[in-house]
């Protein structure tokens, strides 16, 4: 019993410099340096054993392993490792990993937390995360604020990560992408995970091929006004890359701004600019869940990581309430239906079809400068002086868009080369319609370059 006591004596002071050091970090004070590079062996689970666990616990051990083969610095995917140990009773193992996570992570404050939790978990039951009596009992002024704020950010990790899990993996925001388009970028606010996607090629879903936890604005729900806290639901592109030597601190490692206010948000009358994907302050690691101005930040290693997938101009960014995944056979037939729509639309008009093209566009049609009355007149009047018409698109994208407020409208961006060629006129343009779905049909919202 001596012993023991003692051991729990050491493990709490442990626990209290585990404490104060994520109290530290939390006051942005930086307390280290990570050191050395991810070490490559990594502690791996028989066949038997793996043969016992639930399938979704094997599901999530092969992601996390496969994570850390193509990245053996994944803080994240190391974190998430540890606590799947835990979890099947690998107590020790699971210790072993946080200790080395937070020597090379020393400001991963939610690594450091969950390290104290283990520790203390050798000899008492933990009811919640960073829910021991010496936490507690040490009555820092605002250390319960910090600590519910790290449980917020472990509950969003988890839920965004399982979801991968759930079967359905292609979004219903990329129904076909360009062939210049080499990534796009998707941003779950329900789950605050933002997923990279790269183009697999005409016909063919999109691939997942990272994934990374976010944080969003303060305010929950969709920006419609300038300081209102909340980050955007949309269809983007990344405009700018802003590298972190043009920049404040408490951007991190850079930054890409997107182009909000898109159309359609002007159409809508939002307001407000400025909304970028960037770093962390970079005393910090991580933040938690809700706490940008409305903006998407990553931990700076992260920033840098997807950096690689960016093309300013060229890749899109959907920033979604709450995403919808579908299936392959779903994937295809929206593929097929919305190229179908256009085909159809394109051919109306080529062949001076009037009323059927005309037929086309939405009730609430809207252009930079008609509504559907005028539209409908100037089209009238531009295509009786048409003998004869070649329309060709190329290098079409259709992108699902989110859910706008309480309208909720089925939507599709067709964003594409428009090749046009008559009797009295040739052009090529970069054209882009929004696609909404009236009274069972799809028809033009808007047509605009």
């Amino acid at each position: 019993m001596l012993r023991r006591g003692f051991v729990i004596i050491v493990i709490n002071l442990l626990l209290i410099a585990t404490v104060v050091s994520v109290w530290a970090l939390w006051r942005n004070q930086p307390v280290g340096v990570a050191v050395g590079p991810a070490e490559q062996g990594k502690i791996l689970l028989s066949d038997e054993a793996m043969a016992d666990l639930p399938a979704q616990q094997q599901a999530l051990y092969h992601r996390l392993q496969q994570r850390l083969l193509l990245n053996p610095g994944d803080f994240e995917a190391q974190l998430l490792e540890a606590l799947l140990f835990f979890q099947i009773d690998r107590l020790d193992a699971a210790i072993s990993m946080l200790r080395d996570l937070t020597e090379k992570a020393p400001k991963f404050q939610l690594a450091h937390l969950v390290y104290g939790d283990l520790l203390v978990a050798r000899f008492e039951r933990l009811e919640r995360l960073g829910g021991t009596e010496i936490l507690a009992d040490l009555n820092l002024e605002h250390a319960g604020e910090q600590v519910e704020d790290l449980r917020r950010e472990a509950r969003a990790r988890l839920k965004g990560y399982l979801r991968l899990l759930q079967g359905e993996q292609i979004p219903a925001a990329f129904l076909a992408l360009d062939p210049s388009i080499k990534y796009a970028l998707l941003v779950d606010k329900s789950t605050n995970r933002l997923y990279v996607f790269r183009n697999a090629g005409i016909g063919l879903p999109p691939q997942l091929v990272d994934d990374y936890y976010v944080v969003l604005g303060q305010e929950p729900g969709n920006k419609y006004r300038k300081g209102d806290l909340k980050t955007p639901s949309g269809v983007y592109y990344v405009t700018a890359h802003i590298p972190d030597d043009e920049l404040p601190i408490k951007y991190g490692s850079g930054a890409f701004p997107v182009n909000y206010p898109n159309t359609y948000d002007h159409h809508l009358q939002k307001t407000g600019h400025g909304i970028w994907l960037h770093g962390t302050h970079k005393s910090l690691y991580s933040r938690p869940p809700r706490d940008t101005e409305g903006c998407v930040a990553l931990t700076n290693e992260e920033l840098l990581r997807i950096g690689r997938y960016i093309e300013p101009g060229i890749t899109p960014v959907v920033i979604s309430g709450e995403v919808e995944w579908i299936t392959g056979r779903q994937w295809l037939e929206r593929n097929v239906e919305l190229r179908s729509v256009l085909e159809d639309w394109r051919s109306r008009w080529e062949n001076i079809e009037l009323a059927d093209y005309l037929d086309t566009y939405a009730k609430d049609f809207w252009s930079d400068k008609h509504d559907l009355a005028s539209w409908k007149a100037y089209k009238s009047r531009v295509l009786s002086r048409k003998t004869d018409q070649d329309i060709v698109l190329r290098d079409i994208s259709l992108f699902g868009y989110p859910r706008q407020g309480s309208e909720a409208r089925n939507m599709v961006v067709a964003t594409f080369l428009q090749q046009y060629r008559s009797n009295n006129f040739s052009g090529d343009m970069q054209k882009k319609l929004y696609l909404v779905n009236e009274d069972s049909r799809w028809k033009i919202l808007y047509e605009g370059r």
